[in-house]
């Protein structure tokens, strides 16, 4: 099978970019595999054959026409959409050209019952990529929606490649770090993360030596900064800004958080699991997929500053079973979270679904 990504942000590096990365890079050591993308800080990042274009809205006569010349050319089978709007364009190019639309769709969120959610998700897709079954749940609440067209396919972690950009040298920057990444933006919690780290540390007086590091730009830096200094913890909280490579300082961790109010399953969980850190996530998305409560992690509630802090305090105080719990986080990644099981569930799929679609 021939393939074609297309990612439409026009700038910034999230979830949906690295998936893309994975993804792609993935199914190309042994399929032909594309990238159309708009921004070339993303591109640049994603090593498979490529071309930009203007991605301008859902219906840029110039990017659909020039998406259904590059599918007849390269004869692409398969079109990977990671956006709303690349969804609408996608749909409209397998429209012209028969190949097949398989969106991917990483957050949980109900869909709108609005024509253009029904365009998207009834006849311009063929097929739907979750990375958690708590997003199928929620795609099956909309009656129009055909539950039939989605496959959940866990995110995979390339473990060899993840131990050597995690193997440059950094300085934890606390004996007992806290750590956690992503854009700053309401919707990823950090701000319920920094409350719960101030009332841990103002509960535990003994715990002088902890801290917390922040991975990840966006427009919520000042005023978080802000809450830090107002809560008397900015000397104990360091914001990195972007990282191009986060891993040295994700294996520097001893807890990962998650604290999204909304999610699919966050990838930097999988990551920092795979790097021995234990993770620690709200109940947003599908987090009970992956943490086993108080075996190989921690599930809190969004907002509950107290029980996050108790859990802080916690681990603080048992290192044996901080030591345990990570091992246990480690282990789940090795046994079910293998590039090579993402790689061949997606065959499958894709697959499946361009049979599906080929004979129809």
């Amino acid at each position: 099978m021939n393939f074609l990504f297309l990612n439409s942000a026009r700038r910034g590096w999230g979830g949906n970019e690295k998936w893309t990365k994975m993804a792609a890079e993935a199914l190309g050591n042994r399929h032909a595999v594309m990238l159309a993308y708009r921004d070339p800080a993303i591109g640049d990042r994603i090593n498979v054959e490529k071309v930009r274009l203007p991605f301008r809205w859902e219906f840029d006569p110039v990017t659909i026409s020039s998406l259904v010349r590059l599918v007849r050319q390269k004869k692409i089978d398969i079109l990977i959409p990671t956006k709303r709007k690349d969804y609408v364009i996608a749909g409209l190019v397998c429209q012209l050209t028969g190949a097949a639309n398989i969106l991917r769709l990483g957050i949980d969120r109900p869909l709108k019952n609005s024509w253009i959610q029904r365009l998207i998700f009834g006849p311009l897709t063929d097929g739907v990529i979750v990375n958690a079954d708590k997003i199928r749940q929620t795609l099956a609440q909309s009656s129009w929606f055909d539950t039939g067209k989605v496959r959940v396919i866990y995110n995979g972690i390339d473990r060899e490649r993840l131990e050597l950009d995690s193997g440059n040298p950094y300085e934890k920057p606390f004996p007992f770090t806290i750590g956690a990444a992503g854009a700053l933006i309401p919707r990823k919690g950090f701000d319920f993360l920094i409350r719960a780290f101030a009332r841990f540390t103002s509960g535990n007086q003994s715990a002088t030596n902890s801290g917390l590091v922040i991975a990840g730009e966006g427009p919520e830096l000042e005023s978080l900064e802000q809450l830090a200094a107002d809560l008397g913890v900015s000397d104990r909280i360091r914001f990195t800004g972007h990282l191009s490579n986060p891993y040295p300082m994700m294996r520097a961790c001893d807890l990962f958080v998650s604290a999204s109010q909304s999610e699919g399953l966050a990838n930097v969980l999988l990551e920092s699991m795979a790097l021995h850190c234990v993770p620690i996530s709200t109940l947003s998305g599908g987090a009970d997929e992956l943490i086993e409560d108080s075996r190989n992690g921690f599930l809190v509630q969004y907002g509950d500053e107290e029980q996050l802090a108790g859990i802080f305090d916690k681990l603080y105080s048992n290192r044996d079973q901080l030591e345990a719990l990570a091992a246990n986080a480690q282990r789940t990644i090795m046994e079910r979270f293998s590039i090579e099981r993402m790689r061949t569930d997606l065959l499958e799929f894709c697959s499946e679904t361009l049979d599906r679609k080929q004979s129809a």
